[in-house]
């Protein structure tokens, strides 16, 4: 059984995956999806057909919105913000018109980050504190400011590389290898 604090809401229909861990105040959805080993922080929304992979952290004052999926290994900052439609109205109703966002396996996305729906997050790419994300984000990319621009590229482990002539970089923590070639990011096998 996950632990969920008493004060949270869970609605019938929503799967939660063995060792979630669910906070203070938070709110799940019918048919939202959580898989294993999760963790959503204090004031978190999960709204309905959300879905979760195993062993992502959702920080404090997150609202993940319907059209979101997250992979394995996600990271979503304390009040980072999804959107789920590009012109919302209160007086006209555009549910169908929500647009998907995909953030990939190892993705991570600062602090106040602003995600404008419809753009992927890369595998293992990160996106900077009160970042807003207006075009989708490459596997490996390191992106900061508003609107986000590309500034270089981190390792699995989230450090900056520095390549060598031949577009080669190590990261200085695992030491994997990472080849970069036509503006992609690829790494190497050990």
């Amino acid at each position: 059984m996950s632990p969920i604090h008493p004060t949270a809401v869970i609605d019938p229909g929503c799967q939660i995956g063995d060792g979630t861990r669910i906070w203070h105040f938070s709110h799940l959805m019918p048919r939202c999806v959580l898989g294993k080993n999760c963790n959503l922080g204090q004031n978190v929304f999960v709204a309905e057909g959300v879905v979760l992979g195993d062993n992502v952290k959702v920080q404090n004052n997150v609202s993940i919105y319907a059209g979101v999926v997250c992979e394995d290994d996600v990271f979503l900052g304390p009040s980072m913000v999804f959107t789920n439609v590009l012109n919302p109205r209160s007086f006209i109703e555009r549910k169908s018109e929500f647009k998907k966002t995909i953030v990939r396996k190892g993705a991570t996305i600062g602090a106040n980050a602003t995600v404008v729906c419809g753009n992927d997050i890369g595998r293992y790419a990160l996106v900077g504190a009160g970042a807003v994300v207006t075009k989708p984000v490459p596997d490996y990319a390191l992106v900061v400011g508003n609107p986000a621009v590309q500034i270089g590229w981190v390792s699995e482990c989230g450090h900056t590389l520095s390549f060598d002539e031949q577009g080669r970089a190590v990261c200085p923590e695992s030491g994997d290898q990472y080849q970069l070639t036509e503006n992609t990011l690829i790494k190497l096998t050990k």
